[in-house]
C-alpha cells in the first residue's frame, strides 16, 4: 500500500513517499522511509508522531494513503512568543 512521511524542519522539508506491507506500523513506516538516515538526530522516544496532523503512536498500523508525521521538539514555549514579539 503507499503511504508517504512527512518531516520539516526551518531550513529542510521532506516529503517521501513509500509502498509498504498491509499491517505496517508507524515505526516501521518511518524506519524503511529513510528519513532516519537524513536527519540522523530524530530521536523517536522524545519526538512525537502523527497521521494527517492527528497525534498517534508508533505502534498504530497505517492505511492506504496516510501521510506520517513526525514532528519536531518544542524549543521556544509559545505563550511567550507574543509577549517576546511585543517587547521588540
Amino acid at each position: 500500500m503507499n503511504v508517504s512521511v512527512a518531516y520539516a524542519e526551518a531550513n529542510q522539508q521532506v516529503w517521501l513517499k513509500l509502498e509498504v506491507a498491509e499491517e505496517t506500523t508507524v515505526q516501521t513506516a518511518i524506519e524503511e522511509s529513510g528519513v532516519l538516515d537524513k536527519f540522523p538526530h530524530i530521536d523517536l522516544t522524545r519526538q512525537k508522531v502523527g497521521i494527517f496532523g492527528k497525534m498517534t503512536k508508533l505502534d498504530t498500523v497505517i492505511k492506504e494513503g496516510d501521510r506520517v508525521e513526525i514532528y519536531r521538539v518544542i524549543t521556544v514555549d509559545p505563550k511567550t512568543v507574543p509577549r517576546r514579539q511585543a517587547s521588540e
